[in-house]
């Protein structure tokens, strides 16, 4: 199977200077990996964002980068409060070399439960860690829901299906769905009419809110930005 592939450039701006690039299009990111120094590269966002919709964080690229070719894994994508993608890293892999990573959990089916009303999906976990192979991680985990018939009705991490090549290092104790109580309409209502009074009663106390500026979003700030180094690798910056 034919893999996707990025070409990067040696990155320059670096710190604040990055919003620069940012207006640009350009997306600033770092490569890094087992016994390499980090090195500060710089991609068209656009390229990024057609690689990351098709691979995630499990799909091997290939990173054109002085006229070498090195497969990597992208991890680390930093966004704002908007989502938009702020920063990423490379993590050089070696082929010969078993890898731990996060990989999404996908929910097929119906739960029986949901089905005859008589009670909620709810949805524990959303992705799990696994270690394996680079080219053997999955895309996904599939887990199906549809036996899930009654009250608190589960599946645990335990009970999920991968390849023989693939090992789940969550604790396999956890619960990744299980069947909650339906909630009645007139408890719905009654959460919504509590939600409201008690919105309304904070307004009062405190009064309309000034007008000005949107507070930035905790977190909005790339690590970059605020000097700091990722905690994953050494970082250029």
């Amino acid at each position: 199977m034919k893999r996707e592939s990025l070409k990067v450039t040696e990155r320059k701006l670096l710190g604040k200077q990055i919003k620069k690039l940012r207006r640009e299009g350009i997306l600033p990111a770092n490569v890094y990996g087992k016994n390499i120094k980090s090195e500060a590269v710089q991609l068209p966002l656009k390229d990024f964002l057609e690689v990351y919709r098709e691979v995630g964080e499990t799909g091997l690229v290939d990173l054109v980068h002085d006229s070498k070719t090195t497969p990597v894994l992208i991890h680390n994508v930093q966004t704002d409060f908007r989502h938009n993608v702020l920063h990423a890293d490379f993590f050089q892999v070696n082929l010969k070399e078993k890898v731990k990573t996060m990989v999404p959990l996908e929910f097929i089916g119906e739960p029986a439960a949901v089905t005859e009303k008589i009670g909620l999906l709810m949805e524990i976990l959303s992705e799990v860690e696994v270690e394996a192979l680079p080219e053997h991680l999955p895309e996904h985990i599939e887990v199906n829901v549809e036996a899930l018939a009654n009250v608190d009705d589960q599946i645990t991490v335990s009970e999920l299906k991968v390849p023989e090549d693939v090992e789940i290092l969550t604790d396999k104790e956890q619960v990744v769905a299980k069947i909650g109580e339906l909630v009645t309409k007139e408890a719905q209502e009654e959460a919504a009419a509590e939600a409201a009074a008690a919105e309304a009663a904070a307004a009062e106390a405190s009064g309309e809110a000034a007008e000005g500026g949107e507070t930035p979003t905790e977190g909005e700030a790339t690590q970059e930005e605020q000097g700091e180094k990722p905690q994953e690798q050494p970082s250029n910056e």
